[in-house]
């Protein structure tokens, strides 16, 4: 169970991870034009343009050391450090994870990501996303190698 969880928040992160290089290189799906995208995606009020190459592509490349992260935390891959520091990364993705989801249902961030689609797609999918990686992350680092 726990290496299925593992494969499924890997797998995950890796394909948002390539989603945003994508971006990052001018791609527009799933919308119909840049516009779209950055009001899906971003949300901002009055965005009209996704954020820049260069922020893209840090955005993915993050997300690939995330989606890396639950090898190191199984040992399925051997580290180059302690590992109680891939269990404080992992505790730090979690946090960020949770955070975020909790978040989207803050008055606050509602006001400043209010743009639609975003606001209404953060609710019924981004948020709820955040918050199951995050407890996906929690699990393994509850239930880490035994």
């Amino acid at each position: 169970m726990i290496a299925a969880i593992a494969i499924v928040l890997s797998v995950v992160m890796a394909c948002i991870a390539l989603l945003h290089a994508y971006w990052g290189l001018g791609g527009i799906w799933p919308a119909s034009s840049a516009e779209r995208l950055a009001r899906a995606a971003v949300g901002t009020p009055g965005i009209r343009k996704m954020p820049g190459t260069a922020a893209c592509l840090a955005v993915a490349a993050l997300l690939l050391a995330v989606a890396s992260w639950p090898s190191f935390a199984l040992r399925l891959v051997p580290e180059a450090w302690p590992h109680w520091l891939t269990l404080l990364a992992g505790l730090g993705i979690a946090g960020v994870f949770l955070g975020r989801g909790l978040a989207g249902y803050t008055t606050a961030w509602r006001r400043r990501f209010s743009e639609q689609p975003f606001a209404r797609l953060d609710r019924i999918v981004y948020s709820p996303l955040c918050l199951a990686l995050g407890a996906g992350f929690i699990v393994l680092l509850l239930r880490g190698p035994q």
